[in-house]
This record gives structure tokens, sequence and C-alpha cells, in this order.
């Protein structure tokens, strides 16, 4: 639930006069929405409380084609719920209250193995609590999957899960947390992915908001410029960036190429209000690479999703998400 104002209050501070709205959100589902708008095939494994906003959540994935088996209806918990206040700019603060989220357990992932088995791509995120995240992780590990962790909400990160990680996603926030370095410049974002990659992480990822992002492995270190775009909500920008990637690198796209693909899909959800809402479609993303402009909807529907994995240029391969 959002309100978009002038600037963002300050403590203690009531502000009249903003502009309310709400969707669905929470980090794991608006990637899963990013990447089965993006062209992938999503399975999506979570608790959803047993209210109002778990139904319309649940039929919100559906809605996008998304594989609904292992989201589990809490008869306990409430749904997790995420206010916002957006700044004119597009700045954000965020208070969430986890519910059911936190309840997703290890034990609930034991259901969950032929979707793993099903997948090339496991994303994993920090609002389920993290032995449930480094859980996945080993079982990602022994089927075989790729992992893209998304370090946020920032904290600190076990070395056994690092060692994991396929991809590590950091934004500049959450990179300066788990190295101490002050990402001030690119060559600071090149110290700081250096110090991940000497953790055991194969590969780092460091989104810088419209400056672009910093890609380095073992064998590569580039950096990747910004779109020039108007934003006016970046809410969900590191989700859809997320849920992008994991579709590109599923696809078999090299890591760069996929950064691209993932910076391009990002850029676009900026400029449009929502989580999930603000999650562009294939067909937008391929437009933005190729022209670098912006294509606006006529009107606001929900994208058909292709069911065969296939897509114009290449296959598109199964992606599994965990978390609401």
């Amino acid at each position: 639930m959002a309100i978009k104002m002038d600037r963002l209050p300050k403590p203690g501070e009531t502000i009249l006069g903003g502009h309310f709205a709400s969707a669905s959100g929470g980090k794991g589902a608006n990637q899963a929405v990013a990447a089965a708008r993006a062209g992938g095939a999503v399975t999506f494994i979570a608790r959803i409380g047993r209210d109002m906003f778990g139904d319309k959540t649940v039929a919100g994935f559906v809605a996008d084609g998304i594989n609904v088996d292992y989201v589990i209806r809490d008869q306990t918990n409430p749904s997790g719920v995420a206010l916002i206040f957006i700044g004119r700019a597009g700045e954000n603060s965020i208070a969430v209250a986890s519910g059911s989220n936190g309840k997703l357990a290890p034990a609930d992932l034991k259901k969950t193995r032929k979707a793993f088995h099903d997948a090339d791509v496991l994303v994993l995120q920090l609002e389920t609590p993290m032995k449930t995240v480094e859980a996945a992780a080993e079982l990602a590990a022994e089927t075989g999957l790729r992992v893209i962790l998304n370090p946020a909400p920032a904290q600190c990160l076990p070395a056994s899960l690092l060692r994991r990680v396929s991809v590590l996603t950091p934004n500049q926030s959450e990179a300066e947390l788990l190295t101490g370095v002050t990402l001030r410049g690119w060559a600071a974002a090149a110290k700081a992915a250096a110090e991940l990659l000497s953790r055991g992480v194969q590969n780092v990822i460091i989104t810088l908001g419209s400056r672009g992002v910093y890609v380095a492995g073992k064998e590569t270190r580039q950096m990747i410029p910004g779109y020039k775009v108007k934003a006016i909500d970046t809410t969900a920008a590191g989700d859809v960036f997320n849920g992008a990637l994991s579709v590109a690198l599923a696809a078999g796209k090299p890591l760069v190429e996929a950064a691209r693909f993932a910076n391009a899909a990002a850029a676009i959800s900026v400029t449009r209000m929502g989580a999930q809402t603000s999650a562009p479609t294939r067909k937008e993303i391929e437009r933005m690479l190729a022209t670098g402009k912006i294509q606006r909807p006529l009107v606001s529907a929900v994208p058909a999703v292709q069911r065969n994995g296939q897509h114009s240029q290449f296959p598109w391969k199964r992606t599994v998400k965990i978390e609401v």
C-alpha cells in the first residue's frame, strides 16, 4: 500500500495531500511476476495468508501464468504487507510486516523437490527466514540449479550461503553493508565486487540505480550505463531486474548480455507506479534494448504468458522463485 507525496515524512511528522494506491507486492512475488512477463516459465514457492490479500495475490499469479502449486495458504498468519511512502523524485521509504512470509520453513521445501528438478535457475531474496534461504540454496546445489541471490533487505550473509551463489545482486547500500566499501564511483564498485568474489560468490552484479550496473565474474569486469528515464517510482526496480535477469540466464544468455536485458527491464519499471504493475513485458524490454526508448502502452493490461516456454529468438527455460 503506497502513498505518493511531495516529500517523505520526517519522524513524528504527518503530511497531508498524498495520493494512495495499492497493488500486490513482496520482493519474491515481484520477481516472479517480472520473470513471467519477461517470458519465463515460473514456479513460485511461498506462504500467503488465507485472507483477502492472499486471495488477490494468488489470483494475480494465475493471471500471469505462474505455477502456484507450491504456494502455501497459511491458516494462522496473515499475508505479508508493505507500507510505502514515495517522494516526488521517486525515492521511497518502506516498512514491512512479514506475516506468513516469515513462517516459510525448510520443512516446506521438502514438498517442492520436483519444482527444483524441473528448473534451471533459483531466485532467492531475504524476506523469508535465513535458514529457509540456506536450505533452498542447498537443495539447488543438490539438483544442479544456478542460484541468484538478491541480498535484500540488507543483512550479513553466512559464508556457506555465499559459496552456493551463482550471481549475487546487491544494490549500493547492500554492497556497502556486505563489504564495508563506500560506493562513490565505479572504482569503488569494482573493489566491492572483488571482495564478494573472494568470499566464494561466482559472479556479482551491483545495481547502482540510474548510474547503471557493475558486472564482475572470473573473466568479466564491465560497467553497464543506466538509461536516462524520468523515474516516478523506484519501488520494485531491483525486483524487476532480478526477475528479468533470471529469465535471460535460464535462456543461456551470457552474464553481461543478461545484465543488459535486466537493466532495460528495471529502467522501464521506474517510469511506472506500483510494484508488480510496473513489470514490463518481453516485447517492451526488447524495444528498450533496440531503441533506448520506452514503449507506452495504449491500455493497461496483464500480458499473456506463453506456456510452451518458447520465445522469438531462443528458448526460455524454467525459473523457480521463492518467497512472497
